[in-house]
C-alpha cells in the first residue's frame, strides 16, 4: 500500500471532490481517481460512492479514513525521527493569516521557522474572509472575532483591544464628538466581510452589555486595508484594532476618540481540523504562531465581564 495513495484518498475524502482534489495535490485527476481505484482494489472494497453531483465516504471508507490518516501522521513521525533536530521536519504547510497579523507579526518573524525548518514550504494565504479549512486543504487558519460553530479545534491565542479613530480632516469637518449624543452629527466606515449594511453603528460595552448606537454610513468595505485607508481619507470613524491604528495615533495621523466607548476587544483564535493525529510539522507551526501570535495579545483572563470573548 503506497502512502502517496493514501494521502491522494484523504484528500478526496476530505473536500468530497476528485477535482479539487487534483488541484490542490498538483495532480492530474486521473491520476488521483486511479490511486483511489488501485486502494480499493487492494483492500477489496469501495472506500467512496461516485455520482455525478458528489462524492462520499462509504461506512468502510469512514472507518478506513480515520486509519488512513493516523498512519499518515505516523510515517511523517518515522520519517523524522532520525533527522537532525534543526532539518528533520519536512513536507508543506498550508495557512491562512488576517492581512495585518500577516504582515505585522508573523512574515517579520517567518525566517527564524523557516531557519529552524529549512526543508519545510509554507504558503501563506492573507485574507480577511473566513475559509473552509478541509475544503480549501488549510493546515490551520487564524482567525479574528466571534466564531461560529463547527467542528473545527479551537485553541484561543489572546485578545485583541479596539480603539475609536478619525482622521484629522474629518475631525476638522465634523467637529470632535464628546458623547454618544453628538454622533448624530457624524458617520462611520462600515465594516462588513459580505459587504452588508446591517448593523453599521458604534459598538460599545456599557454594564456588562454590548451595545450598538446606531450611526450613518456612507461606506462599506470588506477588508481591514479597506478599512483603514477610508478612514485616512476622511470618511468617517472606525473601531479598528488599537495595535493596527497605534502608530498612526502617534504620528498624528488619526486621532483617538469617545475613548470611554470602545467596542469588546476582538477574540483571535487559532483552529485545525483534527486533534489526533496532527503531523509533526502542524504541531511545529501551531505551536510557533500560539508563540508569535500570542505574544502581541492581551490576555483574554486578564478582562472582566465587561471584555470576555465570545
Amino acid at each position: 500500500m503506497q502512502l502517496d495513495d493514501l494521502r491522494i484518498f484523504v484528500r478526496v475524502a476530505e473536500l468530497a471532490s476528485f477535482t479539487q482534489a487534483a488541484d490542490q495535490l498538483g495532480l492530474l485527476k486521473g491520476r488521483v481517481s486511479a490511486a483511489v481505484r488501485q486502494l480499493e482494489a487492494r483492500l477489496g472494497t469501495r472506500l467512496l460512492q461516485r455520482t455525478t453531483r458528489r462524492v462520499r465516504l462509504t461506512t468502510d471508507g469512514e472507518q478506513f479514513l480515520a486509519s488512513a490518516r493516523a498512519l499518515l501522521a505516523d510515517a511523517d513521525q518515522l520519517q523524522s525521527m532520525f533527522q537532525p533536530a534543526a532539518s528533520g521536519l519536512r513536507g508543506r504547510l498550508r495557512i491562512d493569516l488576517p492581512n495585518t497579523l500577516a504582515r505585522e507579526l508573523v512574515i517579520p518573524r517567518l525566517p527564524e521557522f523557516l531557519a529552524a525548518h529549512p526543508l519545510l514550504e509554507v504558503a501563506i494565504s492573507t485574507t480577511d474572509r473566513f475559509v473552509d479549512v478541509v475544503q480549501e486543504g488549510f493546515d490551520c487558519v487564524v482567525r479574528v472575532g466571534a466564531l461560529a460553530d463547527s467542528e473545527l479545534i479551537v485553541r484561543p491565542l489572546g485578545l485583541m483591544p479596539m480603539a475609536n479613530v478619525a482622521s484629522p480632516a474629518y475631525l476638522k469637518a465634523h467637529g470632535l464628538p464628546k458623547t454618544l449624543e453628538d454622533l448624530a452629527a457624524h458617520r462611520v466606515v462600515h465594516y462588513s466581510g459580505t459587504l452588508g449594511t446591517h448593523g453599521a453603528g458604534l459598538e460599545y460595552v456599557a454594564d456588562g452589555e454590548r451595545h450598538l448606537h446606531p450611526m450613518r454610513s456612507a461606506l462599506v468595505v470588506n477588508s481591514a486595508d479597506a478599512f483603514q485607508a477610508a478612514c485616512m481619507a476622511g470618511l468617517g470613524i472606525i473601531q479598528a484594532p488599537r495595535r493596527g491604528v497605534q502608530s498612526l495615533i502617534a504620528a498624528r495621523q488619526l486621532v483617538e476618540v469617545l475613548p470611554l466607548h470602545q467596542a469588546p476587544p476582538l477574540p483571535v483564535s487559532l483552529l485545525y481540523a483534527h486533534r489526533q493525529h496532527v503531523p509533526p510539522r502542524v504541531q511545529a507551526m501551531l505551536g510557533w504562531l500560539a508563540d508569535v501570535i500570542g505574544a502581541a495579545l492581551e490576555p483574554a483572563e486578564k478582562r472582566g465581564a465587561d471584555g470576555a470573548a465570545d
